[in-house]
């Protein structure tokens, strides 16, 4: 077992201010952690906003199998808007950004970084791969490990009044498991054993325990969110539109689980995972094993983070924890990240590796006609993620031993 203990008495830095981000951070400071939190410029005049006077509230259900809860103010050791700043003599660094803050984050990041350093990412989405390809880029040979997790430890939302985004965050569950992957695969039994020293892992280090991927590849499969969030609100667009509009209800109470899913959409969600499961195999990798009736669940399959296995809503039932949760618009992140970001990984890998993606290319062609764009465009491609020049097995040696084969043009 590596020795992590050194990680004990040094400070988390939490990079980026969302949701996420501020439960992550209220969570560590009230275990007990010296925790400092940044965001950038523009978004953090208001994501920072009231946290240095007041810290951060978290309060909420929290509900989960075996009943941990924390709740309280949390004082940061710092807020900053500078990376540099926040990361100094950090032991480990959380990134829990959606994906267009990877990059702008990860520059800020790769000339702080010292040996030593934990970084992870919640959900990773790839970020593994990228970070180590810009670290490639930059030069930089700085002994740290990097991982990654398949969702973020709870389902969270900011308290908002108009448009002032109040240093206070909901949590309404607490995941009791959850899967991660170091990239190489080499550190990952310290990833592992680094995430024990994360106090907003408690309610799974406590519960049922961290899952070990097999490569970050599988987590990228294992993103719970792509299959959730597509089906459900481009197959569901018609209940979201027209929720605050003909059915006379709040706008701000819709959820695609309480009111979009249905026995139709459960049936596309699992055709979805099924193709995500021939990639993994073609692949060699691995990918979260689900039943297919865990998808025929008010919950789906996202239930099981929280409340083990056999936590399943039937659809007569209505679920109430999940009220508000949205989306409000098509134009929000399930579509606007989780189809450039997860499909279109999906897609590449399926022409990469022959594997038929109709399910998962029929939600790409929807959302680009509903968002008059081309995601096809604008999507990952493996090169931008650093691997579409390798082969199967070399693709395997990087993603295992970090092995990395530079392409061609680079030799």
């Amino acid at each position: 077992m590596n020795n992590m203990e050194y990680l004990k008495n040094k400070p988390i830095a939490v990079l980026g201010a969302g949701a996420v981000g501020k439960a992550i951070a209220a969570d560590c400071a009230l275990a007990g952690a010296k925790v400092r939190i940044c965001d950038l410029p523009p978004f953090s005049k208001k994501t920072l906003f009231g946290i240095k006077e007041t810290g951060i509230k978290l309060f909420g259900d929290q509900l989960n199998l075996y009943g941990f809860e924390r709740s309280g103010s949390a004082k940061m050791e710092l807020v900053t808007e500078d990376v540099a700043e926040a990361v100094k003599g950090a032991g480990i660094i959380i990134i829990p950004t959606p994906t267009f803050g990877h990059v702008p984050f990860f520059e800020r990041l790769i000339p702080s970084l010292e040996d030593s350093m934990v970084v992870h990412i919640y959900p990773d989405n790839f970020g593994s791969l990228l970070l180590r390809k810009m670290m490639r880029e930059a030069g930089c040979d700085k002994k740290v490990i990097i991982g990654g997790w398949s969702s973020a430890p709870y389902g969270c939302r900011v308290e908002i009044k108009g448009s002032v985004i109040l240093p206070k965050i909901r949590v309404y569950y607490r995941a009791i498991n959850l899967r991660g992957a170091a990239l190489p695969m080499t550190d990952q039994e310290a990833f592992l054993e680094s995430s024990k020293y994360i106090g907003a892992m408690d309610a799974i280090t406590n519960g049922d325990g961290a899952i070990s991927g097999e490569t970050v590849m599988d987590i990228g499969f294992s993103n719970v969110n792509p299959v959730l969030h597509c089906p459900g609100t481009i197959l569901g667009v018609g209940t979201m539109e027209n929720w605050g509009v003909i059915y006379g209800e709040d706008k701000y109470q819709y959820s695609i689980y309480s009111h979009a899913y249905c026995p139709s959409i459960a049936k596309v969600q699992y055709a979805f995972y099924q193709e995500q499961c021939r990639l993994a195999e073609a692949m060699g990798v691995g990918i979260q094993d689900f039943e297919k009736k865990q998808f025929f669940s008010r919950e789906s399959i996202l239930g099981p983070e929280y409340m083990g296995p056999d936590y399943i809503i039937p659809f007569e039932q209505q679920d109430y924890i999940q009220y508000g949760t949205g989306p409000f618009s098509i134009d929000n992140r399930y579509i606007t990240e989780d189809i450039p970001v997860g499909c279109h990984t999906y897609h590449e890998l399926g022409k990469k590796y022959g594997v038929a993606t109709p399910v998962i290319d029929s939600m790409i062609n929807l959302a680009s006609a509903m968002m008059e764009s081309n995601y096809y465009e604008a999507g990952y491609t493996l090169d931008y993620l650093g691997i579409g020049h390798m082969n199967k097995q070399e693709l395997l040696n990087y993603l295992n031993d970090g092995t990395y084969v530079k392409p061609l043009s680079a030799v």
